[in-house]
């Protein structure tokens, strides 16, 4: 008989839920009363919405409860750990009985997350007990040329998981052919958009794969520097991430002759950033690890022939690193048997907004929006309408209901007029205004301009003003095309993926919304009652009880009427702030 294993998820999302003192409390009831178990340490699963998780593991299988609180953890483990009794209503995965939340891992496919939440992250041997280093020491012993390794990977298919798109194997094979005896392989670990939440997550919960996977990409083009590029933003995936730096070092995996290939020396250290969006883009991150301010450069030279130092570079992101091991060990096959004819594998999103089931989800390409929505997602929050999904980070599109049946894949959400980008999907309800989310998403960008560009720099702020005016009610005839026409100038003079791609949310709420900036704009009305200044707070004298609570609370005194009389709003003092709205319980308050 096994020893029970108690695995607490303490990832950032977990910590953020409470997992800290779940496992404080577990530990103390362990040493208390000497049990007779073992307590373990993981990260996210990806299931963010019942944080936070611990898993029980014995010779009957596996059990995840969730939503664990002090409380409920003293309950798991007398009835649970002790008595051999799972606490059923606390469970929220497991392969011994049905239970409702099955259905977020129901059609998932981890190639990328393989590990996470099933590890250790700072436990090697665990690592390796899960094929583990085994991809390069196949290299190694197997005496496979770099130009089959590219082979290899330009076989299964894998483009970019960072947002371009662009065949993984095709980047590696400009940089092998590039013949300096002095190059840089360079992990992008800085996007700063919810997609960001997928890098820092597998950076927590599996930072060896990653590790590995630029092990496999150096040995490949011929490196022997690797920088991992992380923003400074990202505490406990930098401290994972040195702590598997060291052990790879200590094993033999990082150093001179690495794994016993005869001259093939390499190491790899952190660089942090300090949380520059524009640094996602490759050579503004090479500029801000030279010590430079973080700015994109004129491309030819591509990095391939003059990148970090000026030395011939490859970068890709975490996600892209990450697969590159599962690919060479199990071969191209493996991989490229998920997706569509052009887009191969699995991608990993950052599911949020306003989604029942909110969380880390690794799909095969080609799944559908609906299906990553309503069946791992569980559907819209309060069981609203589906409005639209906005996918690609803040530089992305808004993707409406009528596209829900649109397949994920590069040249599919493309036409759309959103991007894959590093993995963000927001969903969005009825409740949700999309003037204000293009505004939303272009405040983001027009702040992490770094400035260079003209159009980039003046142009989305003058984007922006307008898109302000409009949801305050100021909106002039004329607006939308100056809009369009900013957005499209934007676009085509900007020098890096930030500008070019910063007009996306307008461009695409124009083409699927236009009828709600038009409402904006001429009847000075938010089709989806968001937009405060443009709201109209009315009393239906047919319900108004007098009570009087709405008149007291209002900061303008804009209600007036005597006591158990109905009582009226006066619209031109109204400030539009929904105070009456909220406070009312006869529901006699309408806001048009």
């Amino acid at each position: 008989m096994s020893k029970t294993k108690v695995i607490v998820g303490l990832g950032s999302c977990g910590i953020a839920a409470g997992a800290s003192k779940v496992y404080d409390k577990i530990l103390a009831l362990k040493n208390a009363d000497s049990l007779d178990f073992e307590l373990k340490k993981t990260s996210c699963v990806g299931m963010c919405f019942r944080e936070p998780l611990v898993e029980v593991v014995d010779d009957n299988g596996s059990i995840t409860y969730g939503d664990v609180t002090e409380d409920k953890v003293v309950e798991i483990i007398q009835n649970h750990v002790l008595g051999q009794n799972p606490v059923k209503p606390f469970v929220v995965k497991t392969d011994l009985f049905e239970v409702p939340d099955k259905v977020f891992f129901e059609g998932q496919v981890k190639i990328a997350l393989r590990n996470c939440g099933y590890i250790d992250p700072e436990n090697l041997d665990e690592y390796q007990a899960r094929d583990g280093y085994k991809a390069i020491a196949k290299i190694a012993e197997g005496k496979i040329s770099p130009e089959k390794v590219i082979e290899t990977v330009l076989e299964s298919g894998i483009r970019g998981r960072g947002g371009g798109g662009f065949p993984t194997g095709m980047k590696w094979r400009f940089a092998r052919n590039n013949q300096s005896d002095d190059k840089y392989i360079i992990c992008n670990a800085d996007e700063g958009d919810p997609g960001a939440f997928m890098d820092r997550s597998l950076l927590e919960g599996d930072p060896h794969s990653v590790i590995e996977g630029m092990i496999i990409g150096a040995y490949a083009i011929g490196a022997n520097h690797g920088v991992i590029y992380c923003r400074a933003e990202y505490p406990l995936a930098i401290k994972r991430l040195n702590i598997a730096l060291e052990q790879a070092r200590k094993a033999g995996f990082l150093g001179e002759n690495v794994c016993g290939i005869k001259g093939f020396n390499l190491d790899i250290y952190v660089k942090e950033g300090a949380g520059a969006f524009v640094c996602g883009e490759e050579t503004a991150l090479i500029a801000s690890i030279e010590g430079e301010r973080g700015m994109p450069r004129k491309r030819p030279p591509f990095p391939a022939e003059a990148g970090l130092w000026r030395k011939p570079s490859n970068i890709n992101n975490v996600e892209t690193f990450a697969n590159i091991p599962y690919i060479i060990f199990n071969g191209a096959q493996s991989y490229n048997k998920y997706g569509t004819e052009k887009s191969k594998g699995t991608k990993v999103f950052a599911l949020t907004g306003k989604i029942k089931h909110g969380g880390l989800v690794e799909v095969p390409m080609g799944m559908t929006i609906r299906d990553v929505i309503y069946k791992l997602g569980g559907g819209i929050q309060d069981d609203k309408e589906f409005k639209a999904v906005q996918m690609g980070g803040p530089s992305g599109g808004c993707i409406p209901k009528h596209l829900i049946d649109t397949q994920i894949d590069y040249d599919s959400i493309t036409a759309t007029g959103a991007i894959m980008g590093s993995g963000g999907m927001v969903v969005m309800d009825e409740t949700t205004c999309m003037v204000d989310v293009a505004r939303f998403f272009l405040d983001f960008t027009q702040k992490e301009s770094c400035g260079k560009c003209t159009f980039c720099r003046i142009g989305t702020k003058r984007m922006l003003e307008i898109l302000t005016r409009i949801t305050q009610g100021k909106g002039e005839d004329g607006d939308i095309e100056k809009l369009e026409e900013l957005a499209h100038q934007v676009k085509d003079s900007s020098l890096c993926g930030l500008g070019q791609t910063a007009p996306n949310p307008v461009l695409t709420t124009l083409k699927y919304f236009r009828h709600e900036y038009e409402a904006h704009i001429y009847d000075k009305k938010c089709p989806a009652h968001s937009c405060k200044e443009l709201l109209t707070y009315v009393i239906d004298p047919e319900k108004c009880t007098g009570c009087r609570v709405c008149a007291i609370k209002c900061p303008v005194q804009a209600i007036t009427g005597e006591k158990k009389m109905p009582h009226f709003i006066n619209q031109e003092t109204c400030i539009h702030c929904g105070d009456c709205y909220s406070r009312c319980k006869f529901e006699a308050i309408k806001v048009s």
